[in-house]
């Protein structure tokens, strides 16, 4: 009934791409990292938005298939970011104040557009993104428009405003008679944190974010914000609707309690100590270290990398890394990214490596160890998980640079670079 006032044009041509989206397809690359193993002369065959079967080349249906070609690459899973801000840009550009100030919101969600295509043709096809950084529900929106084939992008999860406590936030520096947006919401106790937080996933946040220590008060460097008991408040009223919870924090204390309150990831963790880490792997806490941000915004304050010894910070940053790994802590790759380029992601996983962590360790924290910690069907090239695929130039496993040459990128069974 529906197709009676459809014109035969139309009709035509949506037969024929209907057809073509039944085809299926097989990449026959050089080798395949499936999440944890790589393996010499497999092929995979996708069919609609998911894989269908992997496994050696010779026991592969061709039957049907469009086949692609992917010589001398290796296939593997499409990389996740685990801490992206897709609405803002470099801050060796606009200063992070300024950004949230004095960028509208048009401004930014037309930059978030480019910022989402970069992602997908640098080879990640899934990103969590913690925080709109003032930019409201932005995040939400945009992931719309990545759904509904509006704009090219990866898949969005989204955390919207982010929580913050009530004064330990920014943009800072004002007049205090004047009371300034703040980059994030403000929550506190019970009836404000039970609000917020139902308010942000009633705006379509899949994850809630929680800062749970920042630079407030008298003294110097951050502090812990939300008590135990707000951080358990926050976890449980989350989780009554499936939704998990992040925690931003750098110090011991903040750390302790987003472990003991229900967090599922900390954010950055700096400061964690080898106790504070043995504690996360117990409760199966996931870090997002963060290592490309705080090396980027360390050059952007003078820092001669590769002719200047380490800097305090970074140096501090690259033995939480390494207690992190000797306590057993699941790693999510996640960079800050917005606080570089949009594009650049594959920094983080390169700074891992170069921390200490194996390479194919450090792949597996952004392919199938990050679908395990997004709860999501991604990250491993199996059959009934989602087709999202790259292929790269060289072997990733001997040189994590390759991922920097991305041939070839796959989300959903469509094909976006090729």
């Amino acid at each position: 009934m529906l197709l009676q006032h459809v014109p035969i044009c139309s009709f035509l041509f949506l037969i024929q791409t209907l057809a073509l989206a039944q085809q299926p397809i097989v990449l026959q690359p050089a080798r395949v990292f499936d999440g944890e193993t790589l393996h010499e002369g497999w092929a995979v065959r996708v069919k609609g938005e998911r894989i269908e079967t992997a496994g050696p080349a010779t026991g592969i249906d061709l039957t049907g298939a469009k086949i692609v070609d992917l010589a001398g690459a290796t296939l593997m899973p499409g990389l996740v970011e685990g801490h992206s801000h897709i609405l803002l840009h470099p801050y060796n550009e606009t200063v992070w104040n300024d950004q949230v100030l004095h960028e509208g919101l048009a401004l930014r969600a037309a930059r978030a557009v480019n910022h989402l295509r970069a992602t997908l043709m640098a080879g990640f096809t899934t990103i969590r993104d913690l925080g709109t950084e003032g930019a409201g529900y932005a995040d939400v929106e945009l992931k719309q428009a990545v759904n509904q084939g509006i704009v090219p992008g990866p898949r969005v999860l989204t955390s919207t405003r982010a929580i913050i406590a009530t004064g330990s936030y920014g943009p800072k520096g004002f007049a205090l008679e004047w009371k300034v947006p703040q980059g994030a919401e403000e929550a506190d106790g019970i009836d404000s944190l039970i609000r917020v937080v139902r308010d942000q996933i009633g705006h379509g946040a899949d994850w809630i974010k929680l800062y749970g220590d920042y630079r407030w008060g008298p003294l110097q460097g951050s502090h812990a914000t939300f008590s135990l008991d707000e951080m358990k408040l926050a976890v449980e009223t989350a989780k009554s609707a499936g939704v998990p919870v992040a925690v931003h924090t750098v110090t011991p204390e903040g750390m302790r309690r987003a472990i003991l309150g229900g967090a599922e990831t900390i954010e950055h963790g700096d400061n964690g100590t080898l106790e504070i880490f043995k504690l996360m792997a117990e409760h199966r806490v996931a870090l997002c270290p963060t290592l490309a941000a705080g090396d980027a915004t360390t050059q952007y304050a003078g820092w001669k990398k590769g002719q200047q010894p380490d800097p305090s910070g970074i140096a501090r940053k690259r033995a939480s890394f390494k207690m992190a790994l000797d306590a057993g802590v699941t790693i999510l790759s996640g960079s800050d990214v917005g606080v570089f380029t949009h594009g650049e992601n594959a920094r983080e996983i390169e700074l891992m490596v170069n921390y200490g962590m194996p390479a194919a360790d450090a792949l597996k924290a952004a392919t199938s160890a990050a679908g395990r910690v997004l709860h999501m069907d991604i990250g491993q090239v199996k059959p009934g998980m989602l087709a999202d695929l790259i292929a790269v130039e060289g072997d990733p496993v001997k040189d994590v640079s390759a991922l920097r040459r991305v041939k070839f990128v796959m989300k959903g069974g469509t094909v976006y670079k090729q």
